[in-house]
């Protein structure tokens, strides 16, 4: 089977083919356009540019990944027509959560080609999906190590919008343990990164800024650490960073690394401990990453650090970094996982889409 998906969620415009055979789910073209410049220029995501940004880009897109899925002679519509035509079997879009005007979109240009070339439409759930990244296969097909059928496990999605903790039993079989009071993990290191005045996202620079520190001289609480239950808040971390910048006018690019170390330390404490302790209650041996901040070298390995101090038999996984961020692959993943097709008159944009 072979499916167009279509991501649209939030600031990125992606479509992707992807086919699946018996044991692999095979990405045969994956196109993301990116507004980035524009949400760095601001410091942050202006959800009104960003939809029309994805309204300038959302076609060329699609006739990138179909063309690119194949080889052709051009890029162009007439090409892309043929391969959608003939080609794919089904069409995946994202339909929540995230802000309604990009949804929209992405929706919308799937429910018409749906129409249009009569082709099955399948509503995609943006947060699951990111878990559903590390069923991806190199196109390479070099064998995946993940295991073919790892459930039960715990799922943690660690982005820029959410922080969410999940016991999976089976695909469709899911239990929501525990989420962000307040800021997601993500959002709270840009608005600390923008406080430093780092690049938009500020993640990444952040990572490599930490590694610059052997002996910290900072520490930042890690906000309910020791609680009971399975939530996260990452506000009171960032107010913590911010009275400390606040405090410090002079900010060296010494200090800098050292905030850098002490937020990346006390947003990893937390989601190590919690999800490893998910784990150890559901008595599952398979934790899987999702979302742009699994992408982060450090969150892994501190989870194997963990793991191996307590000596517990668990497998971490995480996408490949091409995957962790917001990208249509892991869209037609879950599809493919999870093919659940409707009336394209059925499906609508649902920016609050939550879990069940």
């Amino acid at each position: 089977m072979r499916i167009l998906a279509i991501e649209s969620s939030c600031d990125e415009t992606g479509a992707a083919v992807i086919e699946k055979n018996k044991t692999t789910i095979k990405v045969l073209s994956n196109i993301t356009a990116t507004s980035l410049a524009i949400h760095a220029a601001t410091g942050g995501i202006i959800p009104e540019n960003a939809a029309r940004e994805q309204v300038k880009y959302i076609i060329p897109t699609i006739i990138k990944a179909l063309c690119k899925s194949r080889i052709v002679n051009q890029e162009s519509w007439e090409e892309a027509r043929i391969i959608l035509k003939k080609e794919i079997d089904a069409i995946a879009v994202t339909h929540g959560p995230g802000l309604i005007g990009s949804l929209l979109v992405g929706v919308e240009t799937a429910k018409t080609l749906s129409f249009a070339f009569n082709k099955p439409i399948i509503p995609v759930h943006h947060l699951l999906a990111h878990i559903y990244a590390n069923f991806i296969s190199p196109q390479t097909s070099i064998p995946y190590s993940l295991p073919t059928n790892p459930y039960p496990y715990i799922g943690l999605i660690v982005s820029g919008g959410h922080t969410d903790l999940l016991y999976f039993k089976s695909i469709n079989n899911y239990k929501w343990l525990g989420g962000t009071r307040d800021d997601a993990a993500g959002e709270a290191i840009d608005k600390i990164g923008r406080l430093l005045n780092l690049a938009y996202p500020a993640g990444p620079e952040i990572e490599e800024r930490a590694k610059k520190i052997t002996k910290p001289s900072i520490k930042f609480k890690s906000p309910l650490l020791n609680s009971d239950d399975f939530d996260f808040s990452f506000s009171g971390l960032k107010t913590e960073a911010m009275r400390f910048i606040q405090k410090n006018q002079e900010i060296n690019e010494q200090i800098k690394n050292e905030v850098c170390f002490a937020v990346q330390k006390a947003v990893v404490d937390v989601l190590v401990k919690k999800t490893v302790r998910a784990a150890e209650l559901y008595n599952t041996n398979t934790i899987l990453l999702g979302g742009g901040v699994s992408a982060n070298e450090t969150l892994m390995n501190e989870f194997k650090l963990k793991i191996e101090n307590l000596k517990l038999k668990i497998n971490v996984f995480s996408p490949k970094k091409t995957y962790c961020t917001d990208n249509a692959a892991m869209i037609g993943a879950y599809a493919l996982m999870n093919y659940k097709p409707v009336n394209w008159r059925k499906i609508d944009a649902m920016p609050d889409l939550y879990f069940v």
